[in-house]
């Protein structure tokens, strides 16, 4: 029996302007396609002229500037219309989707919708159910006691993941789909008896209290950042009155 980290997977990831999933802008995006382990990967790539300046600190980590998107990068409003419809037609095709820390990419996505589509990541999904698999959320909860960073870098260094080419979005996409595949096989035990969609629904319950702990710990250390227990996607921010 092949079970589903050695089957069928989708992986997405963008490089963006910034941190802040309200307000900053996709400028490139990738979705990674991989029929079994080994197999060939299938890579769309997305190139967006944001129509806003990319901070020096942006450039300096995905190495795409101003000049670069503006002549190379099409407008933002037809791209996010057409990744929405690709991750879409994954999930349709009942392809999990891998998308490591999804609030980020899978938030920042949604909000780019609203701005140039007047829509939303659950609007293109209409009845379709996200199912995806965040190997930060599995690694966290799988080997929790463990010391160290998981970032996509640390977490392919454990894992022996070739990362070639870190913050382009389709070698962090490619990446983090073998990442899943390695986290799948190194606890295999544990989680070849759930599905991908019983999976998706613990990652919610597990990224909620690693979000509780990462509260707490903050608040011991006098750090005011808030964490947000919401995973796959956050909430939208309620508008002003």
């Amino acid at each position: 029996m092949t079970h589903w980290y050695e089957g069928p997977l989708a992986a997405f990831d963008t490089e963006t302007t910034g941190v802040d999933v309200e307000q900053d802008r996709i400028v490139s995006a990738a979705l990674v396609i991989q029929d079994a382990t080994g197999g060939r990967m299938r890579v769309t790539r997305w190139l967006v002229n944001p129509g806003v300046p990319v901070p020096v600190g942006a450039t300096e980590i995905h190495g795409l500037t101003d000049d670069h998107l503006q002549r190379n990068g099409r407008w933002p409003a037809p791209v996010v219309e057409e990744i929405a419809r690709a991750l879409a037609e994954q999930c349709a095709a009942g392809r999990p989707l891998v998308v490591m820390n999804a609030p980020f990419d899978l938030t920042l996505l949604d909000r780019e919708l609203k701005r140039h589509r007047a829509s939303s990541l659950a609007g293109y999904l209409g009845n379709t159910p996200l199912c995806v698999l965040d190997p930060r959320v599995l690694d966290k909860h799988l080997d929790r006691y463990r010391k160290g960073r998981r970032t996509l870098t640390d977490l392919c260094a454990l894992y022996e993941v070739v990362l070639d080419g870190a913050h382009d979005a389709a070698a962090d996409a490619a990446a983090s789909l073998e990442l899943v595949r390695a986290v799948g096989r190194r606890f295999s035990s544990r989680l070849e008896r759930l599905s991908p969609a019983e999976l998706h629904a613990l990652q919610a319950v597990w990224h909620a209290a690693q979000a509780r702990g990462l509260q707490a710990w903050f608040a011991k250390s006098g750090t005011p950042e808030a964490v947000d227990p919401a995973w796959p996607l956050r909430p939208e921010l309620p508008a002003a009155a």
